[in-house]
Order: C-alpha cells, then sequence, then structure tokens
C-alpha cells in the first residue's frame, strides 16, 4: 500500500474544504430570499420563496407544539 506525503495530504484537506464546502452550499441554497435565486424566471423565485416560506412555517409550528408540551408537562 502506497503511502501518501504530507504535502499530498495538506492538498487533500484543502481540496474537501475547499470544494466539499462549495458544492454542498450550491445544493443547500442560500438563507435568505433577496436576490438569492439570479438568472431564474420569476415563476421559479416565486416558487422557491413559498417553499422557503412553507419549512418556516413548519419549523415555527414544531416549535409551538413543543413550548405547549413543555408547558403541559409542569402544570402536571
Amino acid at each position: 500500500m502506497p503511502t501518501s506525503s504530507p504535502g499530498q495530504n495538506r492538498f487533500l484537506r484543502w481540496f474537501h474544504a475547499t470544494f466539499d464546502n462549495w458544492f454542498f452550499r450550491s445544493l443547500i441554497g442560500p438563507a435568505q430570499t433577496s436576490n438569492a435565486v439570479h438568472g431564474c424566471e420569476q415563476d421559479a423565485r416565486d416558487g422557491w420563496k413559498r417553499d422557503l416560506e412553507a419549512r418556516k412555517q413548519y419549523t415555527r409550528e414544531q416549535r409551538e407544539r413543543k413550548r405547549l408540551e413543555r408547558e403541559a408537562g409542569r402544570r402536571t
């Protein structure tokens, strides 16, 4: 089994830190809606905004449900 040199390890760490991050960020998309989708049609931008709002609404509902459960647990 060939051994790797320290320089090669440093290159691999840099490569993964740079391109894996870039690839992941390009998959998940930006966290804000202003100028979020460039070069797309207005319908695509609007759909992205609706999807983001639906996800935020789901998170708010889950947070509220957990809060109500905690309060109900304290009362009993």
